[in-house]
C-alpha cells in the first residue's frame, strides 16, 4: 500500500530568523516550551527540520513512507517588507527538493500573507510554474483571518487554480494567550497548552469557522481547506453548531456540517489514536480523510502499522494512505 503523508515540514534558517520578533510577540515562551536539548516531545533538531536529502529520505524508507508533500512553516509572521522575496527563495528550495526526488516529495506553497498584494501572484507562480499541489498557511496573519477582505484576492486564485489550502495551527493570538493560557501558569506550561496541548488547535478550528460564517465558501464552492489533528476540535461539535447556528440565524446557503463535508479535508497529523479514527469515520467518512504525520515534530514510527492495524476496510485504507490525497493533490 502507497503511503503518502501531508503535513511534513521543513524551516529555512532565514525564515526562522526573519520571522522571529514576530513570533517572539505573539508566543513569547515558545523556544523554550520546545527546545530541542529539552527532551520533551514536538522538538526536532534544526538539521530535522532543515534537511530535504538522504537523512529524510532514510529516515522515510525505515518506516515505510512513499511520498512526504513537504512545507515550510511560520512565514505568516515574515515582516511586509521581506516576505515577497523570501517566500519565493522558500517557494523555489523545495521545487529543488521536489526536482532532486520526483517520487518522494510534493510540496505546498508558502504565500506572503503580511504582504497580501503580492500573495495571489506567488501561489500562481508556485502552482503553475513550479508544480506545487497548493498551499500552506500558519495561522492568522497579525491577527487577521483568511476571512479578512484583504485576503480574498488569495481566496479567489487558490479556489480558480484548484488547488487546496492546508490551514495549519499557529499559536493564538497576544491576548487571547495572555487572557486564557498564561495565568498562574509555569512560562513552558502556559507556552504548550496554548499550542500542541490545546490552544493552536482550538485557533485553527475558529479559522475555519470563521471562514464558513463569513461566506466564504458561498463565494467560492470549490474552494478546499485541509484541517489537521482530526479536523481541529470542529467534527466533535459539528451537530451542536448546526443546532446553534442555523441557517436563518447564518444566513448562509448550507449548514456548516454541509460545508465541513463539502469543503474541508481532515488528517490525523501524527495523533494516532483509534477513538479520534473512530468518531471522525463516523462523522466524516473516510472520502476526505487523507494522511499525515507531522514530521519531524511527530517520528514516522508507527505511522504506516497504525493505518494497517486500524478498523477500516482495505479499500478504506487505500483511499487514506493514497488514493484521496492523489485525487485531491493531482499526484
Amino acid at each position: 500500500m502507497r503511503l503518502i503523508t501531508i503535513e511534513e515540514h521543513t524551516l529555512y534558517a532565514d525564515v526562522a530568523r526573519s520571522s522571529s520578533q514576530r513570533a517572539q510577540l505573539v508566543s513569547p515562551h515558545f523556544n523554550e516550551a520546545y527546545a530541542p536539548n529539552a527532551g520533551l516531545s514536538y522538538s526536532p533538531t534544526a538539521e530535522q527540520l532543515e534537511d530535504l536529502d538522504d537523512g529524510r529520505i532514510s529516515d522515510m524508507d525505515k518506516h515505510g513512507i512513499d511520498m512526504q508533500v513537504l512545507s515550510n512553516l511560520s512565514t505568516q509572521y515574515l515582516p511586509p517588507e521581506v516576505a515577497p522575496d523570501l517566500v519565493r527563495y522558500v517557494n523555489d528550495r523545495l521545487a529543488a527538493a521536489v526536482r532532486r526526488h520526483p517520487d518522494r516529495f510534493a510540496a505546498f506553497a508558502s504565500v506572503p500573507t503580511s504582504a497580501p498584494d503580492a500573495a495571489p501572484a506567488e501561489l500562481q507562480r508556485a502552482v503553475e510554474e513550479l508544480g506545487h499541489v497548493g498551499a500552506l498557511i500558519y495561522g492568522r496573519t497579525e491577527d487577521d483571518f483568511l476571512s479578512a477582505p484583504r485576503f480574498e484576492p488569495l481566496l479567489r486564485t487558490a479556489a480558480d487554480l484548484e488547488v487546496p489550502i492546508y490551514l495549519h495551527p499557529a499559536p493564538p493570538t497576544r491576548i487571547t494567550s495572555a487572557d486564557n493560557y498564561e495565568r498562574g501558569l509555569d512560562s513552558a506550561v502556559a507556552a504548550r497548552f496554548a499550542t500542541a496541548a490545546w490552544g493552536w488547535h482550538n485557533e485553527s478550528g475558529i479559522h475555519f469557522l470563521q471562514l464558513v460564517l463569513n461566506g466564504v465558501f458561498d463565494r467560492f464552492p470549490d474552494l478546499q481547506i485541509i484541517l489537521g489533528h482530526w479536523g481541529e476540535m470542529v467534527p466533535w461539535f459539528l451537530d451542536r453548531l448546526d443546532e446553534a447556528l442555523p441557517r436563518q440565524i447564518t444566513g448562509l446557503e448550507r449548514t456548516i456540517g454541509d460545508y465541513m463535508r463539502s469543503n474541508a479535508y481532515y488528517t490525523p497529523s501524527g495523533m494516532f489514536t483509534a477513538a479520534h479514527m473512530r468518531f471522525c469515520t463516523d462523522m466524516l467518512g473516510t472520502d476526505r480523510m487523507i494522511y499525515s504525520v507531522d514530521y519531524p515534530f511527530i517520528g514516522n514510527e508507527g505511522a504506516r502499522a497504525f493505518l494497517e492495524n486500524s478498523e477500516l476496510q482495505e479499500d478504506a485504507q487505500h483511499d487514506v494512505a493514497h488514493r484521496n490525497a492523489e485525487r485531491l493533490l493531482r499526484l
